[in-house]
């Protein structure tokens, strides 16, 4: 069973994304609010995935992949970036840094699942 986590500072944002992820996949979805908060429960958790939100207070999306990219427990784990200001210099930024796609907001809950499964070519497992 695959485990994601959800790292973005709305609480319905977080709890749409897991209950979509959780009914339409039946992945296991761990959520954090912040940034450092997420970077933690990677590090502890070591999930499949993370989706990360770029807008937060405190600690961005920016610095969160940063973090998660420079750290050796949590170097390797696949980062997808949501987005409600999308842009080609963000983006090519964000993949720079390591993130493996870009998923904009606001999402389609029904599609999230196997946007994540194509973006990382989990549809062959």
């Amino acid at each position: 069973m695959k485990q994601i986590l959800v790292i973005d500072d709305e609480d319905d944002i977080r709890e749409i994304a897991k209950v979509s992820l959780q009914t339409l996949k039946q992945w296991q979805v761990l959520t954090a609010g912040s940034g450092d908060e997420g970077v933690a429960i990677a590090a502890e958790a070591q999930p499949d995935a993370i989706l990360l939100d770029v807008l937060m207070p405190g600690v961005d999306g920016l610095m969160t992949l940063e973090h998660l990219k420079s750290t050796p427990a949590t170097q390797f784990i696949p980062v997808i970036m949501l987005t409600a200001t999308g842009g080609i210099v963000s983006e090519q930024r964000y993949a720079e840094l390591g993130a493996q796609a870009i998923i904009n907001k606001p999402f389609d809950p029904g599609l999230l699942g196997d946007q994540i499964a194509l973006v990382l070519h989990w549809d062959h497992e």
